[in-house]
């Protein structure tokens, strides 16, 4: 057998594995939002109300970004393998439970534990393949994970909405539609894939810092996600909050500095290429998951298309996210080099969340599909390349706590930027309905002039074009406020050292140098 053919025979199994690692990660981004569309039907079939609502989507986003760092530190410490097992088996259980719920609160307890294994597939994926190939081979692999979520994150509202329009289908498959693919990746994965991990036993898991930094970050999420709402901004709630957010982060960060085994060791994150990394990934995390979710809402509320044709209208959105995460992809790991386009990405996202800022419900269809084609070019560019800068820089046996860093972070910046535009998005909205009505001059019903319905169909026609001129305004101002944000990560990425990712899976500082006489047998070994 010649040489070539050796290599890639011993490479199918590799392969065949990462397929099994792809299915994975495309289910889990998938699970995110697909119900973003269904769920009026699912809280209007389980008698749900609108508190409830906000639950249901909050669960999830609270425990898979609180648990995320836990699972990546535990990826170092335990066999990444058996550990994707569990997360695997845990996600499809929690998906056969919420498919099977009989009332609201069921729903959001079993979403829970959904997002607990949303949260450990998507961090122990990338510290796998980080674990069986070099950076830069990995930027490849990187370029179809970002197609992957482009394809999850837009296209998910789509496949939900047409779900629950099938009569003999209905809502619950929103849940059931993952487990037959996370079962054929479960199969593939136990019978293909092989790690050489060093098996350890001074295992000590930071259980006191994993706690403090689950109950930091989920106080701090919770308010941001109920504060303009449920109370002001300024109140002794949001204060009370946000101090016991951030003591709880604060004694964190001290158990963090003092631990053997840290959840989050602080000598990654305050390296200068982790560091601007994560400050971009909050950028890139607010646009990916703000972007998907403000733009389907605009084309429905301030255009007045079907769930299932906003869907489809964001579509230069996902394919700007295909084609730049995918040929970039391939180019840096020809070249090995990433911060180009790392910039490149960022002015992109700039540029496109800059001309969304201009929209309102009257403008060119063109004008829109540009700006989420730029933003979409800009979030492919940069997303998974920030993830190989943080790879790239730390050794093998750090690269499950690295990846859970960065997506972390990644994802606090996405439900922190969701629920910050989303409530900058109602106060505007509500204040222009009001202002609207009390300019037409006609009286309508207690309750009616705030926007609190959204069935745009049952309101009388000068109301109906206050609500959709409402939102279409709103939604220009919130954008606005993203393009201040992507600003803010470009001039950040400006000072990323130029960095050569390396070819080996490991840093070479962390492999001992064999003596020059035993080069030879090294090798034949």
């Amino acid at each position: 057998m010649s040489t070539a053919q050796s290599q890639g025979t011993a490479r199918t199994p590799i392969m065949r594995s990462l397929s099994g690692l792809m299915i994975v990660l495309g289910v889990t981004m998938l699970s995110g939002t697909i119900v973003s569309v269904a769920l009026p039907q699912i809280l209007g079939s389980l008698q749900g109300t609108q508190s409830q609502y906000t639950w249901v989507v909050t669960a999830t986003l609270l425990a898979s970004t609180a648990s995320t760092p836990i699972w990546g530190k535990l990826a170092d410490l335990f066999p990444k393998k058996r550990l994707l097992q569990i997360s695997i088996v845990l996600f499809i259980v929690a998906s056969l439970l919420s498919g099977f719920a009989q009332s609201t609160e069921q729903l959001i307890a079993f979403r829970v534990l959904q997002g607990l294994g949303m949260g450990a597939s998507q961090v122990l994926v990338q510290a796998t393949i980080a674990a069986l190939v070099s950076p830069k081979e990995r930027g490849r692999f990187n370029g179809i994970i970002g197609a992957i979520m482009a394809v999850a994150t837009v296209g998910g509202p789509l496949i939900g909405g047409a779900l629950t329009d099938i009569s003999w289908l209905g809502w619950r498959w929103c849940f059931f539609i993952g487990v037959p693919f996370m079962l054929v990746a479960l199969v593939v994965l136990t019978r293909t894939l092989h790690l050489t991990e060093e098996h350890r036993t001074d295992v000590r898991v930071d259980y006191l810092g994993a706690t403090l930094i689950a109950a930091g970050v989920s106080t701090l999420l919770l308010w941001v996600t109920f504060v303009g709402g449920s109370f002001a901004w300024i109140s002794w709630q949001s204060g009370a909050m946000v101090a016991g957010g951030l003591l709880l982060l604060a004694l964190a960060v001290r158990v963090e500095n003092r631990v053997a085994e840290p959840v989050i060791p602080l000598h990654l994150v305050v390296r200068r290429e982790p560091m601007i990394a994560i400050v971009a990934s909050v950028a890139v995390g607010m646009a990916m998951f703000g972007g998907a979710v403000f733009l389907g809402q605009y084309f429905q509320l301030a255009r007045g298309y079907s769930p299932t044709a906003a869907g489809l209208l964001t579509t230069p959105l996902m394919l700007g996210m295909m084609a730049a995460s995918t040929v970039s992809g391939w180019m840096i790991s020809r070249s090995g080099r990433v911060k180009s386009y790392v910039v490149t990405g960022l002015v992109f996202l700039t540029l496109g969340f800059g001309l969304l800022s201009t929209i309102d419900e009257t403008t060119s269809l063109l004008v829109v599909s540009l700006g989420m084609l730029g933003v979409g070019v800009g979030v492919g560019l940069s997303m998974q390349n920030l993830v190989l800068v943080v790879q790239n820089s730390v050794p093998l046996r750090e690269l499950g706590a690295a990846s859970g860093a960065i997506t972390f972070f990644r994802s606090l910046g996405g439900t922190i930027g969701v629920s910050v535009l989303g409530a900058i998005l109602a106060s505007r909205v509500s204040t222009s309905i009001t202002e609207g009505v009390a300019a037409s001059g006609v009286d309508i019903p207690a309750g009616g002039a705030d926007g609190g319905t959204l069935d745009l169909a049952g309101m009388p026609a000068f109301l109906r074009q206050i609500v959709e001129s409402a939102y279409g305004a709103s939604t220009g101002d919130i954008f606005l406020v993203a393009t201040g944000i992507a600003l803010v990560g470009l001039v950040v990425v400006l000072f990323l050292p130029r960095v050569q990712l390396r070819d080996t899976v490991d840093t070479v500082e962390e492999t001992p140098e064999p003596e020059p006489r035993h080069d030879r047998s090294t090798l034949s070994a």
